[in-house]
């Protein structure tokens, strides 16, 4: 998760055509998927993007992941604006990218470390770094937003656990056919 040599094989990928075109491919999958959502408050919305984000972030790793959610988020804005452009945003994009491939990248895909990212993206980076942006761009103060992020995210936290493993499941014959990931994951996925 932390070693060095995780993060310098995934930011070698930045300089292999083969990974650059599958980052390119998962870039133009996150912008239209995070285009579709159903808000749900000022500036509260669902989506299913992080999907795509976690299948990523287990093929390029961390460091890559950091790149590739920077360019999804700016393209995204760029194609679908939605408010003002804010930095803090395209930040929130890059770190929760990178949590993903701290947690999925060239491991063993368990049910508890997808719940662990999840969890950790919906409290730290939704909640925290989410309120914090919106509570910086908009007229009410950060508990508002905290308070209405932290309904949001709990609720929806063992759905989308539930849609990551499913996704998940689906996904690791392909991406281990592929060699994309290593061949030690298995369907059904382990609890451990």
């Amino acid at each position: 998760m932390f070693r060095k040599e995780t993060w310098i094989k995934s930011a070698s990928y930045l300089k292999n055509t083969k990974y650059l075109a599958i980052m390119a491919v998962f870039i133009a999958l996150h912008v239209v998927v995070s285009s579709m959502y159903i808000p749900v408050a000022e500036n509260l919305r669902i989506s299913v993007a992080f999907l795509v984000t976690g299948i990523e972030g287990a093929i390029i790793g961390p460091a890559a992941a950091l790149v590739s959610g920077a360019l999804a988020d700016l393209i995204g804005f760029m194609l679908f604006p939605s408010g003002p452009f804010f930095f803090g945003y395209t930040l929130t994009a890059m770190i929760g990218a990178m949590i993903w491939g701290m947690f999925l990248y060239n491991q063993k895909i368990t049910v508890l470390k997808l719940a662990c990212a999840k969890i950790i993206l919906n409290y730290f980076v939704n909640v925290l770094m989410g309120s914090l942006w919106s509570s910086m761009l908009y007229s009410k103060g950060f508990l508002y937003y905290a308070a209405n992020s932290l309904i949001k995210n709990t609720v929806l936290l063992p759905l989308e656990i539930i849609a990551l493993v499913l996704v998940f499941s689906v996904m690791i014959p392909i991406l281990k056919h592929r060699s994309l990931i290593p061949q030690e994951n298995t369907v059904p996925i382990p609890f451990r």
